[in-house]
């Protein structure tokens, strides 16, 4: 058998068995320790993390069960290996009850201690691939790939945080590229369903007929081409979460069976009369006004309530304009491995150029922007050249000035771009007004006056968000 080798601690009074267990578990590989006492140990386990505690029942000072009580509470990743020269199926059993790993009786046989040590080993690196795997799934679909530090998306992120481990329904409302499929992937990840089905719908790509075989399957002879039965997005869902994008275009029909699943957990397939019951929490999506469409009749009014649970709303990235910088960080690096590169940064002109762009396409159009950049870019910097066109426009530095319109005024003109330059810096300095006035090198009585003179309110900021 071919050993894995870990970091053991053996506790026993006896200081034969001791040294002797500890000497053949050294010759084994593992980096052994001892301890004689109970308190020893856990003197011993409070500075190094062992991996295995191998413990005697009897010990001078404490009974070997509390060490192992102390183990549970304060290193629980520890293995502990409980040993006693009086072994009875009572105490193995209270033994495996407060969190031993295994039991064994004394004297143990080198073998048979090197069998249990192995097996503790090797859970122990199965629980370390599941805590790696899941950290590789946050890091993917969780907050961590969410990427702000704007104000705005640390009051989303608390919002993500506070409803995933919720059975509540979702609204993530929000301009297309603003990234609403992420934050669904997000509220799916941190809660309780993350090891269960995540299933995207996008309803705005299939026709009526065809988007509810989609979502509820259907029975063969359905329509024409239904040759056989379909399952549908609802039960592979069943479990987990289900995610409708673009359901402002939803019909009406639609509408009926998406409040039955709702209200009733329940639908029938396509054709079919056997009633489907599921268990799965509903994320959807959209870039219209549900309340206008209320209005004006397209979408049920009792849907709409039933669904407007928890909004959360995706700001757009021109209202964010501090977090370019960190976006074209995180994309770097994505881009660099996707097309072979080593590019290591944007110059500060064309950041600058970046944060004057308006972003009709948010944050999908920054990431298509770094990758061209990425690309082009012939040196290890990204400069202005490397940009589009339309943003390239945006440089400050260019010749001409382009005013607001044939009879402005250069003050007029100007008016624009020093609100701009006052909110983005208020942004990035979470909208501390001394940092602020010191980024910008006024004092702060000036930058009240000019908040004032622009109709900038903190106040005015949150209650907007």
């Amino acid at each position: 058998m071919k050993n894995n080798h870990g970091s053991l601690l053996v506790v026993d009074d006896d200081q034969h068995i001791l040294e002797a267990m500890a000497d053949y578990l050294r010759s084994l590989g593992h980096r052994t320790e001892t301890a004689s006492t109970c308190q020893q140990a856990i003197d011993r386990m409070a500075e190094f993390p062992f991996e295995v505690v191998i413990c005697d029942v009897n010990l001078p000072d404490q009974d070997g069960f509390q060490l192992l009580e102390w183990a549970t509470d304060n290193s629980p990743e520890s293995s502990v290996i409980m040993l006693t020269g009086y072994g009875t199926i009572e105490s193995a059993v209270e033994a495996i009850r407060v969190g031993a790993f295994d039991y064994l009786t004394k004297p143990v046989i080198d073998d048979e201690l090197n069998l249990a040590i192995q097996r503790a080993l090797g859970q122990r690196a199965i629980v370390e691939e599941n805590k790696s795997l899941r950290k590789q799934l946050n890091e993917r679909f969780g907050l961590s790939n969410i990427v702000g530090r704007d104000y705005k998306m640390q009051k989303m992120f608390d919002l993500i945080e506070s409803v995933a481990d919720t059975r509540a329904t979702v609204m993530v409302l929000g301009e297309s590229g603003t990234g609403k499929t992420m934050t669904a992937r997000a509220v799916h990840q941190l809660s309780t369903r993350r090891d269960q089905a995540f299933v995207e719908v996008a309803c705005g790509a299939l026709p009526d007929t065809l988007l509810e075989s989609e979502l509820f399957g259907h029975v063969a002879g359905a329509f024409t081409g239904a040759t056989h039965d379909k399952i549908g997005k609802f039960l592979q869902a069943d479990g987990g979460t289900i995610f409708l994008d673009e359901i402002a275009t939803a019909s009406p029909s639609l509408q009926v069976k998406l409040l039955r699943v709702l209200q009733d957990q329940e639908f029938e397939p396509v054709g079919g009369t056997a009633t489907h019951k599921v268990d799965v929490r509903l994320i959807l999506a959209t870039n219209e006004d549900l309340e206008e469409r209320v209005r004006v009749g397209t979408f049920r009014q009792d849907l709409f309530y039933r669904i407007n649970v928890i909004s959360i709303t995706q700001p757009p990235l021109r209202e964010r304009m501090g977090d370019i910088p960190l976006l074209v960080e995180h994309y770097i690096g994505e881009m660099n491995e996707r097309n072979g590169k080593s590019i290591k940064r944007f110059d500060e002109t064309t950041l600058q150029v970046m944060q004057r762009y308006n972003w009709p396409g948010n944050v999908r159009e920054l990431v298509n922007v770094v990758e061209r950049a990425v690309v082009l870019s012939r040196g290890e910097t990204v400069m202005v050249d490397d940009l589009p066109e339309n943003l390239r426009r945006e440089d400050p530095n260019r010749n001409t000035l382009e005013l607001p319109g044939s009879a402005g005024s250069l003050r007029s003109a100007l008016v624009v771009p020093e609100r701009q330059i006052i909110l983005n810096a208020l942004e990035q300095h979470d909208w501390n007004r001394q940092k602020t006035a010191a980024a910008l090198s006024i004092n702060r009585t000036t930058l009240y006056k000019k908040m004032k003179k622009y109709d900038i309110s903190f106040e005015k900021q949150l209650i907007e968000c």
